[in-house]
């Protein structure tokens, strides 16, 4: 009887479930609509398979969040199998600092990653002639190329779930500040692919698409479009109206349909392999749009960026979810939903999963530092109706030059209005000679944030509440993105030397080989080679517990911390 009247209340309870979720995807309003991911889990397998699609510099400009400039039918399907996030922020509007509090579930300004770039660590140790043009090209004088450092606790997220028997791929953009980990991933380069694990392991795959960065806006200038070479496209008050603007705006949209194109391809390669019913998808964007004055900057044209999340069979539909969600929560929403308790160190916590918070967030917050060769401190704070923004260097113009950022024609057209005097008001904004203290933007009324609410009386306690929301958030992080940058190497590179993870020590014990480093935090990778083999053809395996070798193998080991040089790599034989 009384398993009775729990399987009564269940139904009951999940009916009226049903009510409130049809409820809020008929609504015309945006709802928080919470996802109820432990009930999704049930007809899931206890290691579902995930994938993510992450798209380069784009903002919301797609139909499922309200741009019907150009049609995509990729991600439309999968908006409408899955939840679009209308709240979802990048807390860096740019690629490297973003991908660091990825990777790691922290701020990146709080381990040390928030200028970029620290060093250009594309998979690997670059050679020093690289990086003598690397520092002239793209780097104050006085800085030369360095790794972030962060706490010895922190590890690559992925790495907790290799030691769940995830098979984890990254295809293939590695711009973490620091040089990846050997335990990070199983394998990560452009052939990395789900389809390279073993036979029903679960995954989690990476597939970063380019086509949308800001480059192909300059470097495709004379490539056939995917769009109509007169598209009416919508231009931003902050922008000119010029007939070269609309050619870079076009270029845009048609990288766009692009995009949506290599989608469809990574989504069928799912569908054909038959895993598309057994894999939570992720698409999402690694910070705002291409366009002068979105990536680089706080507003939200940087920061602000679609989500869609398509759960199996599909479990969730045509759903909107408006919670504040920022790129350090992704780690922990990922160890959730693969049932992995997320570290406590970790600034992020996971909005979805066996582990989902309970209390939601009231703010996101966003950092800004040195972009190439230009230095400047901006932080900000947003909430569902407001943005405010800090800026430490008030002395410094507004617009910083970028020279990466210049060889965009839509830039070079902004350029020459303001050299003839011809850039109208909301334009000239970006240009002034000097910027605020501060900024207050009431986004629901004025979303491009052309209109500085900060001197306004009547916002004067709101200002205060945001304005004491910064001081708290750059304090309990501890802000090392506010240090002069010389005097941050200097404290994560004593005398001017990386740290080197220390070598890893071998003990016999009952015959079992068991290994260790003594620097703190290292993660300790092992290869068991049999003759015949090449090393270089095998993953690294995150070591766990003491090892048993055969007479006919070898065993390689590295140990490496984030942000240390690796070990040698130890080689050992048991004879």
């Amino acid at each position: 009887m009384p398993f009775k009247n729990n399987l009564l209340s269940f139904y009951i309870i999940f009916i009226i479930a049903g009510f409130v979720l049809q409820s809020c995807s008929k609504s015309k309003n945006k709802t928080d609509v919470i996802v109820i991911s432990n009930s999704l889990s049930q007809d899931l397998n206890s290691k579902p398979n995930i994938l993510w699609i992450v798209a380069e510099d784009l903002s919301a400009y797609i139909p499922s969040f309200g741009d019907s400039t150009v049609v995509t039918p990729n991600l439309s399907k999968l908006a409408q199998e899955g939840v679009c996030y209308d709240n979802f922020y990048s807390p860096h509007p740019v690629c490297a600092p973003a991908r660091a509090a990825i990777i790691t579930g922290m701020y990146a300004n709080s381990i040390g990653a928030s200028h970029m770039r620290t060093g250009p660590w594309f998979g690997g140790k670059p050679s020093e002639e690289f990086l003598i043009n690397y520092q002239k090209n793209a780097m104050p004088e006085n800085i030369k190329p360095y790794e972030a450092v962060p706490s010895a606790q922190v590890k690559m997220f992925t790495e907790y779930l290799r030691k769940e028997g995830y098979y984890c791929s990254n295809n293939s953009k590695e711009d973490y500040q620091f040089l990846k980990t050997p335990t990070a991933w199983d394998e990560s380069g452009a052939k990395a692919h789900w389809r390279n694990r073993h036979d029903k392991q679960p995954f989690f795959s990476v597939f970063n698409i380019g086509i949308t960065h800001e480059a192909q806006i300059w470097k495709k200038e004379n490539d056939s479009l995917w769009v109509d070479s007169n598209l009416k496209v919508p231009i931003p008050p902050y922008l000119p109206d010029t007939d070269i603007a609309k050619k870079d705006i076009r270029r845009m949209y048609s990288n766009i349909k692009e995009m949506d194109a290599q989608v469809g391809k990574i989504l069928n390669e799912l569908k054909e392999d038959g895993l598309l019913e057994n894999t939570i998808i992720f698409w999402y964007t690694d910070h705002g749009g291409p366009l002068p004055r979105q990536k680089r900057l706080l507003y939200d044209s940087g920061i602000k960026v679609p989500m869609i999340i398509r759960f199996p069979n599909p479990q969730q539909s045509h759903q909107r979810d408006n919670r504040m969600i920022s790129f350090i929560d992704l780690a922990p929403t990922l160890m959730s939903l693969a049932k992995i308790e997320p570290p406590q160190y970790m600034q992020g916590k996971a909005f979805l999963g066996e582990y989902k918070r309970r209390i939601e967030p009231q703010y996101v917050y966003g950092a800004a530092d040195r972009f190439d060769e230009t230095t400047d401190h901006v932080r900000s704070v947003r909430d569902k109706n407001f943005k405010y923004i800090k800026y430490y260097d008030p002395e410094k113009p507004m617009f910083l030059e970028v020279t990466y950022r210049n060889q965009m024609p839509i830039m070079q057209e902004l350029l020459r209005l303001k050299k003839e005097g011809n850039l109208n008001k909301d334009q000239a904004l970006w240009f002034r000679e000097k910027k605020p203290n501060e900024e207050l933007f009431d986004i629901q009324n004025d979303p491009y944030e052309i209109h500085d609410l900060s001197q306004d009386s009547s916002y004067k306690s709101i200002l205060g509440k945001m304005r004491k929301a910064c001081e708290n958030w750059t304090d309990e992080i501890n802000d090392t993105g506010l240090i002069p940058e010389e005097a941050l190497i200097a404290r994560l590179h004593p005398h001017g030397i990386q740290p080197q993870t220390e070598a890893i020590q071998v003990q016999l014990q009952n015959g079992k080989i068991d290994l260790y480093s003594e620097t703190e935090g290292a993660s300790i990778g092992y290869k068991i080679v049999k003759n015949g083999i090449n090393p270089a053809n095998l993953s690294w395996t995150i070591y766990s517990r003491p090892i048993t070798l055969n007479s006919n193998e070898r065993l390689l080991a590295i140990a490496h911390r984030i942000g240390y040089l690796p070990s040698e790599v130890l080689q050992y034989n048991s004879h």
